[in-house]
């Protein structure tokens, strides 16, 4: 969080965009909003996970995360009640396109609309106990080319086992997509301390909703680390949601221990001897209080489900 020093910063920084109550997709998106909410007690994902090797979990997100957002494009046009409960919006549907931005849209069936699109959804899926501990989304583009009414959203997913099982949601972060942008604009430019050239460029001419040609993408003139539009950087836009992600309990243990227990394995601590007492040296550091035992208890939890694993 920010120090007292940089509080100005953060409270003269980017204002979310003040939507007209009389254009009747603030009333839409404050559904939508309310249905992505929903989405933990609604999410199913018929194909469970099984075999694969604890140091390999890492990489669940790159061959399950697109499966993710297509059934959470699923869950959300089920949830129609909850979006449209007058049926206000009958002929619309959500669709996904991983080429474009945003990557769903809420969508007119009838040819000819006048308003074909009626807002738009950046969906990234973050597998919970991925190694980095935060989202990997990258989030380049321009806030011209967010209407005011467009999202991003977030959502945590781990498996109901741990290390196998069936895919389970936890709760999702939903913010405006345009001010999503300006923040991370923002925050590059103006909160961090750099010490190269922290201006951007932006693409002239961007628009809500482009094709997949247009330019959208904001680029700085200097970032050798490749960090610019990571989300969970430009704090403290994220940090309440990974911090609350990250004390969900999977079979009783935070994720947060799972994440430092499987992070010890990928680094090549070997015994479980070993694996214990850097597993306790760290929690130890993070929470004082945090009882001793619970290395041993997930050490003792993973040995179960790996007699489960074929």
């Amino acid at each position: 969080m920010p120090n007292e020093m940089d509080a100005d910063k953060y409270e003269n920084g980017p204002q979310r965009p003040e939507l007209d109550p009389l254009d009747r997709r603030t009333e839409l998106v404050n559904g939508v909003r309310a249905a992505l909410m929903a989405l933990p007690g609604e999410f199913e994902f018929e194909h469970p996970v099984s075999g694969v090797a604890a140091t390999d979990l890492f990489s669940l997100n790159t061959f399950l995360g697109a499966g993710i957002e297509l059934e959470v494009v699923r869950t959300l046009n089920a949830l129609r009640p909850i979006w449209d409960p007058e049926s206000k919006w009958a002929s619309y549907r959500f669709e996904r396109s991983g080429q474009a931005f945003p990557d769903v849209r809420l969508v007119d069936q009838v040819a000819n609309s006048k308003m074909p699109i009626a807002l738009g959804i950046e969906l990234k899926g973050w597998w919970m106990l991925s190694k980095e501990g935060v989202p990997s989304l990258r989030y380049v583009v321009s806030p011209d080319a967010c209407a005011p009414h467009d999202l991003v959203c977030v959502v945590p997913w781990y498996l109901n086992s741990a290390v196998s099982g069936r895919p389970q949601v936890a709760e999702p972060w939903v913010e405006s997509a345009k001010f999503a942008a300006k923040w991370r604009d923002y925050w590059w430019s103006d909160v961090r301390q750099a010490k190269t050239d922290a201006s951007l460029s932006h693409p002239a001419n961007a628009h809500p909703y482009p094709s997949k040609a247009d330019a959208v993408s904001v680029h700085p003139a200097s970032d050798s680390g490749s960090n610019f539009g990571r989300l969970p950087r430009s704090r403290p836009l994220m940090d309440a949601f990974i911090d609350q992600t990250m004390s969900v309990q999977i079979l009783g243990i935070s994720t947060q221990a799972w994440v430092d227990f499987l992070s010890l394995h990928k680094e090549g601590v070997a015994s479980d001897e070993a694996v214990i007492r850097e597993l306790q040296k760290r929690l130890i550091k993070r929470d004082k209080n945090i009882a001793p035992e619970v290395a041993e208890e997930i050490l003792q939890r993973l040995d179960e489900l790996q007699n489960l694993l074929p």
